[in-house]
């Protein structure tokens, strides 16, 4: 009897933990004590029913465009999810806090720190987290915090609700796509860690593609390599980006939800933007260019010879993906609520 009483014990305890990190107080100003992560109660409150929730990266609020713009995006790509039926879930790390929704306050904090929030990939989070920091969270570590979340909630729910809750759908949409496999990465090793975390971490990514400032082809093969699923949505092409069409297949292809990864209206100027990748890369080569900072130079340039045009289908996808995320983290909640209840009436 008393092994028994120290086990619920323990798990009570380990529960109150989970819920201390889940929502850390920040009534002191040097945040002592505060928990390790702070999710917001709109998400916390989807998580804890069940309800479909889309992670969105924050690197485009702070490195991607200007202020207000940045901002201005932000606020419309969050209201987009929320009309398809899902929670939004920005990913930041403020004052040294990963925050799993941010507040108006928060968002528009973060579009004006602009880049000097850090650009913070799963790698180096831990870094900004240690030193009270103000990070913008890319692909990876939007994945990893969203899939830690999604554990943590999952955990303490099991314990709190018999029969146990079946997970949380938990779905990153991706809106900067830098990643991939660098030019000439066969002899630079130039491989963005994106990669592997897409192929460890059980998280749905939406994104247009890969830009064609990197190797596609050597891109979708490292993806094979670690395991990763890449399916494109109505096309046997894989995506580059800024237009439909890369001169690749597509590993697979699906047809539903039915939306394409760029909206048509935009992938008309997707010739001229990919003429002026060709004329950064060229200057970027004789230039002498390399390593961190050939993207940040090839995106500025890329802009400047399209006259802005790039940014604006730039900002076109963000919106899309959020849309398709938001479409498909509804139908997988609603997926997975059909086979809970199945489980239920087999059971009874």
């Amino acid at each position: 009897m008393a092994s028994s009483s120290s086990s619920s014990s323990s798990a009570v305890s380990r529960i109150s933990n989970l819920r201390r990190h889940l929502h850390p107080s920040h009534s002191s100003s040097d945040n002592k004590g505060a928990g390790l992560i702070k999710v917001s109660p709109e998400v916390s409150e989807a998580l804890s029913n069940g309800r479909a929730v889309v992670a969105l990266e924050s690197t485009i609020i702070s490195h991607g465009m200007p202020y207000p713009l940045n901002l201005e995006t932000a606020q419309e790509v969050e209201a987009n999810v929320r009309e398809n039926g899902a929670v939004p879930a920005t990913i930041a790390i403020l004052d040294g806090i990963p925050c799993v929704g941010l507040s108006q306050e928060e968002l528009g904090r973060l579009a004006t720190l602009g880049k000097q929030a850090q650009k913070t990939a799963s790698k180096g989070h831990c870094t900004c987290c240690g030193h009270q920091g103000n990070g913008a969270t890319t692909v990876s570590a939007t994945m990893f915090i969203a899939s830690l979340v999604t554990s943590l909630f999952s955990y303490f729910l099991f314990f709190e609700n018999f029969p146990p809750v079946f997970g949380c759908w938990y779905f990153s949409v991706c809106y900067w796509r830098d990643w991939g496999v660098h030019r000439h990465g066969e002899d630079s090793l130039d491989i963005s860690s994106d990669l592997t975390e897409l192929g460890r971490t059980p998280v749905a990514v939406i994104s247009a593609g890969v830009k064609s400032i990197l190797d596609i082809p050597r891109t979708l093969e490292y993806l094979e390599t670690q395991g990763v699923c890449v399916a494109a949505y109505r096309t046997n092409e894989f995506p580059a980006f800024f237009t439909e069409t890369s001169g690749c297949k597509a590993p697979c292809r699906v047809d539903t939800p039915e939306d394409f990864p760029i909206p048509r209206e935009h992938s008309a100027s997707g010739s001229l933007i990919e003429s002026a990748i060709q004329i950064a890369l060229k200057e970027a080569r004789d230039k002498n260019i390399t390593g961190n900072a050939e993207t940040p130079f090839l995106l500025s340039r890329v802009n400047e010879l399209t006259g802005g045009a790039s940014l604006s289908s730039n900002i076109a996808l963000v919106k899309n993906n959020a849309l398709v995320g938001a479409e498909i983290a509804v139908a997988l909640t609603q997926l997975r609520d059909r086979c809970t209840r199945g489980d239920v009436e087999s059971i009874s």
